[in-house]
């Protein structure tokens, strides 16, 4: 484990130093608390440290000050080193976010085992931050695909709406699903299934770009929110997303299966509504077009043809 040492006193330093790397630890060691700070605040910085109270440019107590502000990088366990030894001077410490003490002159076997104390408790923090994660991962994502759960999914496009309609941007949704799933569990079982919608789910999150919205809006149905977009170019995207689920077939235990999607697409500029229940909704009406037209195809929702089907009553209804 990486270990700071921060301490002008260029004799205690290295007494530090060679104690520490015998019992294994990879040092860093500097002689004031600016460059203390600056250690600790990289990505990779150590998580341990032992600093001397007095310093120039920035003390122990300051250095632990500004580490406490940083509530994004990982914890770091803070050891400060100081000749005083009244009750005040400890307090005053701790507050300021050490986490132990030691009184100078140190004694070798006492350093070592409060830094072995200092361990557990970063591997406790990690430990803890692994299984809030690892929850939060669980409320958030499809525990079969990992892709976005609906309602995460549908929560990000009501934000990328109204972020577009701030910035009179576009925002290009993709309502997609699998044609014929159900002959696929039918015929071949619910496994072989599952293992299609997580290959169907790695391939659309290929189709897309980084920062893009990729979620799992049903039994088979997929949702696609692209952020900044070319409204121009809503069929092309919407076309590569297609091609890339039809061609190959999907690898399975049972071998080879081609699988096709077909997708209603919209893109929210020059729609007069911008509220995501909307939108969904006329996405809808595109994916039932493309249904209707034979599957594995790609239908544009436009206002006008909207407002026609409406007069018309043309309704989405169920799809396969």
């Amino acid at each position: 484990m990486k270990i700071l040492i921060a301490d002008d006193d260029g004799m205690s330093r290295r007494l530090l130093e060679k104690t520490l790397e015998r019992e294994g630890y990879d040092v860093i060691a500097v002689n004031n608390g600016r460059l203390a700070l600056e250690q600790l605040s990289l990505t990779d910085g150590p998580r341990l440290a032992l600093l001397d109270w007095m310093m120039p440019e920035l003390d122990g107590p300051g250095v632990c000050l500004e580490i406490r502000k940083q509530h994004e990088r990982p914890y770091v366990h803070i050891v400060l080193l100081t000749s005083r030894k009244s009750k005040q001077d400890v307090v005053l410490g701790l507050e300021a976010g050490a986490d132990d003490y030691l009184t100078k002159p140190w004694d070798p076997a006492e350093l070592i085992a409060r830094l072995r104390v200092g361990e557990r408790i970063l591997q406790l923090e990690d430990r803890l931050v692994e299984a809030r994660e690892t929850m939060r991962f669980k409320a958030t994502h499809d525990p079969l695909t990992s892709l976005f759960n609906r309602g995460v999914i549908v929560d990000l496009l009501a934000r990328e709406l109204s972020r577009t309609r701030r910035e009179f941007g576009c925002t290009i949704v993709m309502l997609g699903d699998l044609d014929h799933f159900k002959n696929v569990n039918d015929g071949h079982g619910h496994i072989v299934g599952d293992e299609v919608l997580r290959e169907i789910a790695r391939r659309l999150l290929a189709s897309v770009r980084s920062y893009d919205f990729v979620g799992r809006y049903g039994g088979e149905e997929f949702l696609i929110v692209l952020n900044n977009c070319d409204p121009t170019q809503a069929m092309v995207r919407a076309e590569e997303v297609r091609h890339g689920i039809a061609s190959p077939p999907v690898q399975t235990t049972r071998g080879p299966l081609p699988i096709t999607m077909s997708l209603g697409v919209l893109a929210s500029r020059g729609w007069d509504s911008q509220l995501v229940e909307e939108i969904l909704a006329e996405a809808d009406s595109a994916l039932y077009q493309a249904k209707a037209d034979g599957r594995n195809c790609v239908r544009l929702a436009k206002p006008f043809a909207s407002q026609t089907n409406r007069r018309a009553g043309i309704l989405p209804g169920s799809y396969g």
